[in-house]
């Protein structure tokens, strides 16, 4: 996989870069969830983030499109710093939200919309056209090889649909990256199967992504490089076959050992 993907016709240079994250830090109620967190993603890059719950991977991922607002470091997205020491910087969160497209664990569908309004309703907010936003949806759904489910409403889906439904909205503006938070961890052995099988697909289209994920093999199959985070400091990064078969780090060691204990 190269470092770099041509995703489509443009004017300007795309920034090789499409985030970067230096000393991150983020407390709730004064217990540390990220400490000093330094980060860089590259375009057409897979990273995958390991570690045990509460250490502060999801955390991670959601300050990267603030929803979560740090409270020190800084973070630049495509080019552009959005967050610099407890200060939004962003002109354009709408836009940053655009350019950083998020699946979350529980899919986050409108229940009350079927599944091609639900990816063609945020593209109706950035002023898409009816009929494109349409087509667009009809074609993504297809890419995630649910079309004809397109008329059904979220509680008619499985689980495994819905999250790739969930892919497709997130799909639907173009991002520069995909964050993928735990997007099988509440599903069947079946469905991972399914929305496993569509991001391998977008790992090989080229497609940048971060993920937090507990499949390891999955992590091990499709990462360009995986991070280790274990009490919000990253403790260990590198290529997967590094971090995941030769870690250097005892705490790394640790955890995939109880992590094989348990599969």
């Amino acid at each position: 996989m190269t470092d770099s993907v041509t995703a489509k016709t443009t004017t300007k240079t795309l920034p090789e870069t499409v985030v970067r994250i230096e000393g991150l830090s983020k407390s709730f109620d004064g217990r540390i969830v990220l400490d000093d967190v330094h980060l860089e993603v590259n375009r057409g890059r897979i990273i995958s983030v390991i570690g045990q719950s509460g250490g502060g991977k999801t955390t991670l991922m959601r300050c990267v499109n603030l929803l979560e607002r740090p409270d020190r470091g800084t973070i630049e997205v495509a080019g552009e710093v959005v967050h610099h020491n407890g200060r939004m910087t962003c002109r354009d969160l709408p836009r940053l939200r655009r350019a950083v497209g998020m699946v979350f664990q529980r899919f986050n569908l409108f229940p009350h919309l079927t599944a091609v309004e639900n990816v063609v309703l945020a593209q109706r907010k950035a002023g898409i056209q009816e009929q494109e936003a349409l087509e667009r949806a009809v074609a993504l759904l297809r890419r995630v090889g649910i079309a004809h489910r397109g008329l059904a409403l979220p509680d008619q889906l499985s689980g495994g649909e819905q999250q790739r439904v969930a892919i497709a909205r997130a799909l639907a503006l173009k991002p520069d990256l995909l964050l993928f938070d735990e997007p099988t961890s509440s599903l069947d052995p079946e469905a991972t199967r399914e929305v496993l099988s569509v991001m391998r697909e977008l790992a090989a289209d080229g497609m940048t992504m971060m993920l937090v994920t507990h499949e390891l093999p999955f992590a091990r199959e499709v990462s360009d490089h995986v991070v280790f985070v274990d009490r919000g400091r990253i403790v260990e990064e590198g290529r997967p076959q590094d971090v995941l078969d030769a870690p250097v780090q005892a705490r790394t060691r640790e955890f995939l050992t109880s992590y094989g204990s348990a599969s």
